[in-house]
């Protein structure tokens, strides 16, 4: 047997969770071919065969954690007859046919009092999709009903099993009638009201954790201020078709923002740097994160050397990073690095908002709604005007109030007179 471990994979990455099996117990396996995928704590990677053969037993399950050099499977060298090929349909291999077949037989045989020891001993049959929903919906593997002749569980046959029903809360437990011990009931009117519990993913779990830690190493406080959109919309409404003509992709808000951003940095070089140990680390490039929404969580992928793109070129690689963190397609480079980060709330209607850190980065910029709000333009008249409210937190430790501050003074000041973007940015 051929042990199937978990290969090296990036400096920073030492375990995953297998999310999924692309291969069943009994299947075909070739050299290069996909045998899984890993789930990080950055991306999703799928692990390939290093050998070929017959997958002849899974040792880890999705939802698993694993860590790097850690044994998941065993595979079998050279094909068996009569296994299944790897784009056939699923029926189960000789393996786990026989031994579902030998456990009903074996149950068959026996008195009714006696049928559920077999049936507790001898593992359902289940492909490793099944297994993974059951665990998630709470469901016992013995207790689902399945339509195989072969009795294999499948992922329709676990969406098709009722929910558990929750006992009421005054019925005897077998124990107590036993022991005479009342146990732990719960409050009254909560045992039957509808709840899902769902295991959270790794990238979930790292998410949670880095905010978490990003609130307590760093002394984070945050400025607001407030932009007047006025001319950049004016710009874009003026600019938006040729540029497009041009470049082959729209003018967005993103390009202002992050040309903005790097003049800023520019100015005050505090808010690009990072702590280590007793000293600051300042960067002289810079590398802008612009955080993405994708499905398991927000993603920070990196567009580098920010201050070297055009606003074409910026406005590129930011579609390019969404399109690749919406189809899971985001490499560890994409992901590694950064100088300064902008998160954008506004484009699901976020009014103010105060962003947290992206450690160990010290400043990270809010950008929030545009709402049209009446400003006085001088002493006399008032205006409707699109307003947008920005926000900067900052690691207080080496960034000054009064540094921060300005830093956001600067970014309203280039936004509300774009030509200067291409001046300071």
């Amino acid at each position: 047997m051929i042990e199937v471990k978990v290969p090296e994979l990036a400096e920073s990455i030492t375990e995953g969770t297998i999310s999924s099996w692309s291969k069943d117990e009994g299947d075909s396996v070739t050299e290069g071919e996909v045998l899984l995928e890993l789930e990080t704590d950055k991306v999703n990677l799928e692990i390939q065969a290093e050998n070929t053969g017959v997958l002849a037993e899974v040792l880890k399950q999705p939802g698993d954690s694993v860590e790097v050099g850690e044994v998941i499977a065993l595979l079998k060298e050279g094909a068996e007859e009569g296994t299944k090929d790897s784009g056939a349909p699923e029926p189960e291999g000789n393996e786990s046919r026989e031994r579902t077949e030998k456990a009903a037989g074996e149950a068959a045989e026996q008195p009714q009092t006696e049928k559920e020891a077999p049936h507790k001993e001898v593992p359902p049959v289940a492909s490793p999709a099944a297994r993974k929903l059951a665990r998630e919906r709470g469901l016992d593997l013995n207790r689902i009903q399945t339509r195989d002749p072969m009795g294999r569980v499948t992922v329709e046959d676990v969406k098709n099993h009722p929910a558990q029903p929750s006992r009421p809360a005054t019925e005897e437990s077998p124990g107590k009638q036993q022991t005479g011990r009342k146990e732990p009931v719960q409050p009254t009117g909560e045992a039957d009201r509808p709840v899902e519990r769902q295991r959270m993913s790794r990238r979930r779990q790292t998410i949670a954790n880095r905010l978490v830690q990003a609130q307590q190493n760093a002394a984070m406080l945050t400025t607001f201020n407030e932009v007047d959109m006025s001319a950049v919309m004016d710009l874009r409404r003026r600019r938006k078709e040729a540029f497009k003509e041009k470049h082959d992709i729209g003018l967005g808000f993103m390009s202002f923002f992050t040309k903005a951003v790097v003049g800023a940095l520019k100015e005050f070089p505090r808010l690009n740097a990072e702590i280590q140990g007793d000293e600051m680390l300042l960067k002289k490039y810079y590398d802008i994160g612009i955080a993405v929404a994708a499905e398991e969580g927000l993603v920070v992928p990196v567009v580098r050397n920010a201050d070297r793109l055009s606003f074409a070129e910026i406005e590129q690689d930011i579609a390019s990073l969404a399109e690749k963190a919406r189809t899971n397609a985001l490499t560890l480079d994409d992901l590694q690095g950064g100088t300064f980060s902008i998160t954008n709330g506004g484009i699901f209607g976020s009014l103010l908002s105060t962003p947290i850190l992206n450690t160990p980065q010290v400043g990270i910029l809010g950008m929030h709604s545009i709402q049209k709000r009446p400003v006085a333009v001088d002493g006399d008249r008032m205006e409707n005007r699109p307003m947008m409210y920005i926000a900067l937190s900052y690691d207080h430790r080496i960034v000054d109030g009064s540094e921060a501050v300005r830093f956001l003074v600067k970014i309203k000041e280039l936004l509300e007179d774009p030509e200067l973007l291409m001046l300071e940015g």
